[in-house]
């Protein structure tokens, strides 16, 4: 059986500001993930069209499409330009789990949430001849799911290869968040075995990892002994946790003997309001900038994520948002503008107060608005969106945010870290297209290496609680 994979491309990805280093520096495991219950008689091509020119002039039997909220009319083309084919066609992911109804008459069968219990059953049902319209997920366990087929991964076409995932999900429930929709009916945060995931580490080439879980420190006893697995291995790993993981305990320490270099970590917003907006509990009452401390006394830099339109935000929210990230040391910043993505308790929400101004997704992508805003008219939102990121990446915040550090080389590796990911978009390209990439992978690790002589706060000075600033 000819079996095709595709990720679509996002919408942004035709506009002029895209970023191809953006989407080159992993490659995404869901479609790997399910090409792993397939047959090794089975023709497979996976193919990710943010990184390669897509085909279609191919005529496979089963076609299996990824569909987030911004690639979904380029997903329903391409499932219709198959289905005309003869092609059987499947579509499953954010999107989809959160739409089904729009995308089922685009595909001869959906997938509701995740795909490790229903993918294997498809499989049987369509070889039997009888495949049903829709497969809803409703057991959670990743235990017995196969290694992943890295195989069909093109490596050389991403700066980290060796992105992993070792969790689904999260524990939190943020209203703005797309994971309660797409895990509805079942757990919404669980793990792999220990075991299992240092035998996935272990057969990964190379130092450079890149966790992929929404948050790596979610259940603190997997991951504790998941770093106790890791130490000695020599690995150098980025991630993602939350502020409340970073200040409890002394989990992030024993990460950061593991390897941990780089996280991604949710700011979100400096309002106690707008988290209670957010539900995002887990920030309540959390000083930030103790976290920041901490994570940089382990030499650990800092990928902030900050949201933007949130109802108490103000005409000064991007200055105030910039200013505390350059003054605390933020290596870089991510900024979003708020979107309602539908199945969120915030699209509901705003549905019902009359709040949607738009239901085209390709504008669905955090740098638009689709809402009525508040205390902010849409203009002044959007300009200060990207206002905010040509500020906090000017040459002059970067070398102020660079010597907010306490030893040369961890000003160093800041600079270095921050301009190279935002100011050199013309190598990046060239290095993408001359299929080069690969080459700088060196280069990234040796600034992500430990700073030696690091410090960490004791952990009796990170617990005294601390009023949100």
């Amino acid at each position: 059986m000819k079996v095709k994979l595709i990720l679509p491309a996002l919408a942004e990805a035709e506009s002029p500001l895209w970023r191809p280093i953006k989407y080159s520096l992993f490659p995404p495991l869901e479609l790997a993930t399910l090409a792993a219950y397939l047959s090794d008689e089975d023709e497979i091509d996976l193919q990710d069209q943010h990184v390669e020119e897509l085909n279609l002039s191919d005529e496979p039997d089963l076609v299996i499409i990824q569909v987030y909220i911004t690639n979904a009319y380029r997903s329903y083309e391409i499932a219709s330009h198959y289905r005309s084919k003869g092609a059987f066609v499947i579509l499953g992911g954010l999107h989809v789990s959160s739409l089904p109804e729009e995308a089922l008459p685009f595909a001869d069968a959906i997938f509701i949430g995740p795909g490790e219990d229903t993918f294997p059953e498809f499989l049987k049902d369509f070889k039997a001849g009888h495949p049903q319209k829709i497969y809803r997920s409703k057991i959670r366990t990743l235990s017995g799911v196969p290694p992943i087929r890295r195989d069909l991964i093109k490596r050389n076409r991403y700066l980290v290869p060796n992105s992993i995932v070792v969790s689904r999900g999260c524990p939190h429930h943020c209203s703005f968040c797309y994971k309660d929709a797409f895990f509805e009916g079942g757990k919404g945060f669980y793990t792999q075995l220990v075991d299992d995931a240092l035998a996935e580490i272990d057969r990964l080439p190379g130092r450079h990892l890149y966790f992929l879980d929404d948050h790596l420190l979610g259940n603190a006893k997997f991951s504790e002994a998941l770093f106790a697995g890791m130490r000695g291995m020599d690995r150098v790993f980025q991630g993602a946790a939350t502020v409340d993981s970073i200040l409890r305990g002394n989990l992030i320490e024993k990460a950061a003997a593991a390897g941990l270099r780089s996280l991604f970590v949710g700011f979100e917003t400096f309002s106690p309001q707008n988290l209670k907006q957010s539900n995002k509990k887990q920030n309540l009452e959390k000083d930030y900038r103790k976290a920041v401390q901490r994570l940089h006394s382990l030499g650990i830099m800092i990928n902030g994520s900050f949201v933007f339109g949130l109802d108490d935000d103000d005409k000064d929210v991007f200055k105030r948002t910039v200013d505390w990230g350059v003054s605390n040391g933020i290596t870089t910043a991510t900024y979003h503008i708020l979107t309602p993505y539908p199945g969120t308790v915030l699209y509901k929400s705003m549905e019902m107060q009359g709040r949607i101004t738009s239901r085209n997704w390709d504008l669905y992508d955090t740098r638009h608005v689709v809402y009525r805003t508040e205390n902010l008219s849409a203009q002044e939102l959007e300009a200060g969106y990207w206002q905010a990121y040509r500020d906090f990446y000017s040459w002059s915040n970067i070398v102020k945010a660079s010597v907010q550090h306490d030893s040369i080389k961890h000003m160093l590796k800041h600079f270095f870290y921050s301009g190279g990911w935002k100011k050199f978009e013309p190598l990046w390209n060239f290095l993408i297209k001359t299929g080069n990439l690969n080459h700088m992978l060196p280069l990234l690790e040796s600034i992500l290496a430990k700073v030696k002589g690091q410090k960490a706060t004791a952990p009796s000075e990170i617990l005294l609680p601390e009023k949100a600033i």
